[in-house]
């Protein structure tokens, strides 16, 4: 496991709900935006005089991309779910920007701090980029409203199933959401994706009563099939 680099990054300022909170982790890290501009949804066509909007497939982190180790920053219990290398190589040949969008409650209930999970997400980047995936960037939310750490109890626009990470990623990195993909394990996933006008993948099944995703994938690899598939038909 590579070391993580020196930690660069600011902690984002708290925000009221409606306004996307989240720090994004990256080695081609985008622009910095003001931290207390709220987050915009941008056009999706091509804007005028510049490049077309890009396109993104948004990854859960736990249970989609790597093995769930409940509320672990030890770099040492990093491990790629069955596929989950294949699958993004597929999506990076094929132009996709993959960014990681996750919810991490642990920093609210006081299991560990922002900066053991900075820390955690550069070695998570160093570790792809060494096997030859490049993740754009890591979009994390720390709030739970019923937290232990008062200045993380909040509710928030950033904590999935809200899109605050979406939108703000879709902003730093000029991407066009109706091209772009949210793939994920839980509910909240789907429902993120959805309210920020992406298509959705769910991996596993959907169940009576859940938001309900446009495809089902048992993993990565089958995910990006579907999202090669769809974008040749």
């Amino acid at each position: 496991m590579p070391e993580p680099g020196r930690n660069k990054h600011r902690a984002p300022r708290l925000k009221r709900k409606g306004a996307a909170c989240c720090a994004p982790t990256t080695r081609a890290r985008a622009e910095r935006k003001s931290p207390g501009k709220a987050c915009l949804a941008p056009t999706t066509t091509a804007r005028a005089g510049r490049e077309p909007l890009g396109k993104a497939v948004f990854l859960d982190r736990d249970g989609t991309m790597i093995v769930d180790t409940e509320f672990s920053v030890d770099p040492a219990r990093l491990k790629p779910l069955p596929g989950a290398l294949q699958g993004l190589r597929l999506l990076q040949k094929a132009g996709y920007r993959i960014i990681v969008i996750t919810n991490q409650s642990g920093v609210a209930r006081g299991k560990f701090d922002e900066a053991s999970l900075r820390a955690f997400h550069d070695c998570m980047v160093s570790w792809f980029g060494a096997r030859g995936i490049m993740l754009t960037a890591v979009y994390y939310c720390p709030h739970y409203a019923a937290g232990t750490l008062p200045q993380y109890a909040i509710a928030c626009g950033c904590r999935k199933p809200e899109p605050g990470m979406l939108l703000r990623a879709a902003e730093d990195h000029a991407l066009d959401l109706a091209r772009s993909w949210m793939v994920g394990d839980r509910d909240c996933d789907i429902g993120a994706g959805r309210a920020a006008g992406c298509r959705t993948i769910r991996i596993g099944r959907n169940a009576d009563g859940e938001t309900p995703a446009d495809f089902e994938a048992v993993g990565l690899r089958e995910a990006a099939r579907i999202i090669l598939t769809s974008a040749a038909s």
